[in-house]
């Protein structure tokens, strides 16, 4: 696929995507003989990944370091598993810390509810 594809597939630019490989976070991406990207099956599971990865607020340098480490090959499984149990867990405590932020907003909504049901009880009288 081309790199205009794989961007309307993806909902990612076309100048993202060239980033993402040229900081590491793609592995290289095959090219035609021409030199033009030509974006295969793994290409595009790695671009799901990180797309994945992004929007669950994984840090760059997390996922280089983990692309990095797949490079090097089967001797990383180790470390690659470590960067994604770190990830992990820094989610988990965002998600409770949102949890406890979605909480209080409901609480603060519940607030406003019973003010406005006691005034509308106040003009009904």
């Amino acid at each position: 696929m081309t790199i205009a594809e794989v961007s309307r597939k993806y909902g990612v630019t076309a100048d993202t995507l060239r980033y993402y490989e040229r900081i590491g976070l793609l592995p290289p991406v095959p090219r035609t003989k021409g030199g033009i990207r030509d974006y295969d099956e793994d290409s595009c599971r790695w671009i799901e990944l990180m797309k994945c990865m992004r929007s669950a607020g994984v840090q760059i340098e997390a996922l280089t370091a983990y692309v990095a480490l797949f490079r090097q090959g089967e001797s990383t499984v180790e470390q690659r598993k470590a960067i994604l149990v770190e990830q992990r867990d820094q989610m988990v405590a965002r998600m409770a810390e949102m949890q406890r932020s979605l909480d209080r907003l409901n609480s603060k909504i519940e607030g406003y509810d019973q003010g406005l049901r006691q005034r509308e009880r106040e003009l009904q009288a």
